[in-house]
C-alpha cells in the first residue's frame, strides 16, 4: 500500500474510533462512547428513547412463562452461611440450591406465596454473595447441583406475545412483554454468571453437566421477549463459549441453525441481535489463516441476513461481523462486496442508507488491490443512490466524497470511477428537487476536477455529445410520429376521433415540449469556476458523516412500567471483549 493510502486509512480508522455517530435501533443519531479494542456493539434494550412518545400507565406488558409448579411451595428459612460451622457449609449450600428449584406463579396470583418467594429470593441472594466473595466453595457436588437448579427455572416454554388482535411481536415497532418471573429469573442469571466467572470453577469437572442439551436449550432462551433475559444469556453463553472448548463447535453450528430458519423460514426471532454480539466477539478470536467453515459461515449466513425486512434491529451487530471478517481476510471483500450488491434494497430507502453506511465500514478497511476488483459494479451501485430521488439516499451516498481514505482510492482509479459517475453528477447537477444534493454534488465534481482536470474535461465534451445525440434521437423520434399524425389527419374517421378528444397521438410531444428539449441551454453547466463557486456557496465541506436516517414510527403511547424496568436494567457486561481464552482459537 503506499504510505499515502496507508496515513490515510489509518487517519481514518482512527478519527472513526474515537467519535463515531452512531445509529440507534430507533433511527435517532448518538455518539456512542468507543468501546474497548475488539468489542461488538452492544444491543440496544429499548427500541424507543426514552420520552420520545406520551408516556401512560397501562396493564403492565408482563406474561409469565409455563412453568410446572409444585403442590407444595412452603419453603423453611435456611440459616446464612456465617452462621454454621465451615465443614458444614456444603450441606447448607446443596440445601440453599434445592430449595431454589421450586418455582412460583408470578402472573395469574402475584399475591400468592409472597412468604415463600421471600425466602427464595433470599436464598439466592446469599448464594450469589457466597460464590463470590468465597474460595474453595464450589465442590464436585455442587456441579450438578448448579445445572440442575439453573434448568429447571430458565430452560421452560416462552410466553406468545400478547400483542392486540393476535398480531405478531415486530421488535422495530412493538414494546416488549416483560417476563413476570423476572424477580427469582435475573437472579437465577446472576447465580449462574458468578458460578461460571469464579476462581474455583473447573470446566474439566463441569463439562459432564453444562452439554450439548443445556447449551441448546440455553440457545432457545434467546427466542424470549424480555430484552433483559436476551442481555443475559448473551454474557452466560459469552462465558461459556470461552471456558468449554469442546462446546465452541456446537454452539457455532447451533447458532447458524437459528439463522437459517430466521432467513429461510420465520424471520422472526428476538435474539439476533444478541447473537450477532457474541459472534462479533467470537470472530475477533479466529486464528489465521481462516478455516473454510468460517468463510462458509460469512458467506452463507452473515450475508443473507441482509435481506430479512428487520435488518435494522440487529444491523450494527451484523455490519461489525462483516468487517472484522475483512479485517482478518482481505481476499473475502470481492465476495462480500458483489453480496452486498445482490440484496441491496430496492424500493426500502431506510434499508438503503443502511447498506451504504455499512458499505463505507467496508471501505475504510478495504485494501488498494481489492478495490480495484470491484470498482465497476461497486460505483455503478452508488452512482444509482446518487441519482435516487430520495434525499437521504443520496446525500448519505454523496458523504463519501468526504471520506479520506475513500477518496485516496479514488484518486488512484479516477479514469474508472470518474466515466460512470460523471453522467449522474452532470445530470443532478441541476435537476434533483433538494438543493443540498446540488451543493454535495458539485462539491463531488470539484474534487473530481482536482484531481485530474484532463480526464475531468474529457469527460464533460463526452456528456455534451451524448446530450446532443440524445437531441437528436429525439428530433428524429418527433419527426416520425408527426408523419404518423399526417397520415392519420387523412383518415375519414379522424373528425371524429379528434371530436372525442382524441387531440394529439401518443408518444408526440407537445410543441412546449419540443421547444424545452430543442433549446434546453446547459452550455457553461460545467465550467470549473462556476463548479468551484457553487461548491463554496451551496456545501460548507461537511465533517464526518451526515445525519442518519430518521424513520418515522407511529407515535404510540408508551408504557411507563415496561419502559422504567428497562432503564433500570444493570447489564452484566457492558462489552463482550474476547477473552484470552477465545483468542487464536477456533
Amino acid at each position: 500500500m503506499p504510505n499515502k493510502q496507508k496515513k490515510d486509512k489509518d487517519s481514518s480508522k482512527k478519527a472513526k474510533e474515537e467519535a463515531t455517530p452512531s445509529l440507534n435501533d430507533d433511527g435517532s443519531s448518538q455518539r456512542a462512547a468507543a468501546g474497548p479494542a475488539g468489542a461488538p456493539p452492544p444491543t440496544a434494550l429499548s427500541k424507543v428513547p426514552y420520552g420520545a412518545s406520551p408516556m401512560i400507565r397501562k396493564d403492565r406488558r408482563q406474561s409469565s412463562s409455563r412453568f410446572n409448579l409444585p403442590r407444595n411451595r412452603e419453603l423453611e428459612k435456611l440459616p446464612s452461611f456465617k452462621e454454621v460451622a465451615a465443614g458444614e457449609r456444603e450441606e447448607l449450600f446443596i440445601q440453599k440450591i434445592r430449595q431454589c428449584c421450586v418455582l412460583f406463579d408470578f402472573i395469574s396470583d402475584p399475591l400468592s406465596d409472597l412468604k415463600w418467594k421471600e425466602v427464595k429470593r433470599q436464598a439466592l441472594q446469599e448464594m450469589i454473595e457466597y460464590v463470590t466473595t468465597q474460595r474453595g466453595v464450589i465442590t464436585e457436588n455442587i456441579y450438578p447441583e448448579v445445572v440442575q437448579m439453573v434448568t429447571m427455572n430458565l430452560f421452560r416454554t416462552l410466553p406468545p406475545s400478547s400483542n392486540p388482535s393476535g398480531a405478531e411481536f415486530d421488535p422495530e415497532e412493538d414494546e416488549p412483554t416483560l417476563e413476570a418471573a423476572w424477580p427469582h429469573l435475573q437472579l437465577i442469571y446472576e447465580f449462574l454468571l458468578r458460578f461460571l466467572e469464579s476462581a474455583d470453577f473447573q470446566a474439566n469437572v463441569a463439562k459432564r453437566y453444562i452439554d450439548q442439551k443445556f447449551v441448546l436449550q440455553l440457545l432457545d432462551s434467546f427466542d424470549s421477549e424480555d430484552p433483559r433475559e436476551r442481555d443475559f444469556l448473551k454474557t452466560t453463553l459469552h462465558r461459556i463459549y470461552g471456558k468449554f472448548l469442546g462446546l465452541r463447535a456446537y454452539i457455532r453450528k447451533q447458532i447458524n441453525n437459528i439463522f437459517y430458519r430466521f432467513i429461510y423460514e420465520t424471520e422472526h426471532h428476538n435474539g439476533v441481535a444478541e447473537l450477532l454480539e457474541i459472534l462479533g466477539s467470537i470472530i475477533n478470536g479466529f486464528a489465521l489463516p481462516l478455516k473454510e467453515e468460517h468463510k462458509a459461515f460469512l458467506l452463507k449466513v452473515l450475508m443473507p441476513l441482509h435481506k430479512v425486512k428487520s435488518l435494522s434491529v440487529y444491523h450494527p451487530q451484523l455490519a461489525y461481523c462483516v468487517v472484522q471478517f475483512l479485517e482478518k481476510d482481505p481476499s473475502l471483500t470481492e465476495p462480500v462486496i458483489m453480496a452486498l450488491l445482490k440484496y441491496w434494497p430496492k424500493t426500502h430507502s431506510p434499508k438503503e442508507v443502511m447498506f451504504l453506511n455499512e458499505l463505507e465500514e467496508i471501505l475504510d478497511v478495504m485494501e488498494p488491490a481489492e478495490f480495484q476488483r470491484v470498482i465497476k459494479p461497486l460505483f455503478q451501485q452508488i452512482a444509482a443512490c446518487v441519482a435516487s430521488p430520495h434525499f437521504q439516499v443520496a446525500e448519505r451516498a454523496l458523504y463519501y466524497w468526504n471520506n479520506e481514505y475513500i477518496m485516496s482510492l479514488m484518486t488512484e482509479n479516477a479514469n474508472v470511477i470518474l466515466p460512470i459517475m460523471f453522467p449522474v453528477l452532470y445530470k443532478n447537477s441541476k435537476s434533483h428537487w433538494n438543493k443540498t444534493i446540488h451543493g454535495l454534488i458539485y462539491n463531488a465534481l470539484k474534487l473530481f476536477m482536482e484531481m485530474n482536470q484532463k480526464l475531468f474535461d474529457d469527460c464533460t465534451q463526452q456528456s455534451k455529445l451524448e446530450k446532443q445525440k440524445e437531441r437528436e434521437r429525439q428530433r428524429v423520434h418527433e419527426e416520425a410520429w408527426q408523419k404518423v399524425e399526417e397520415l392519420a389527419k387523412r383518415s375519414p374517421e379522424y373528425p371524429l376521433f379528434a371530436a372525442e378528444g382524441g387531440g394529439a397521438l401518443p408518444g408526440s410531444m407537445s410543441a412546449a415540449a419540443a421547444t424545452t428539449v430543442e433549446g434546453e441551454d446547459d452550455e457553461g453547466l460545467m465550467d470549473p469556476e462556476k463548479i468551484k463557486v457553487e461548491a463554496k456557496q451551496l456545501v460548507k465541506a461537511p465533517q464526518g458523516k451526515p445525519k442518519p436516517l430518521l424513520r418515522k414510527k407511529s407515535e404510540l403511547p408508551q408504557d411507563m412500567y415496561t419502559q422504567k424496568a428497562l432503564n433500570e436494567h444493570k447489564r452484566p457486561d457492558a462489552y463482550l471483549t474476547t477473552s484470552p481464552e477465545q483468542k487464536n482459537s477456533s
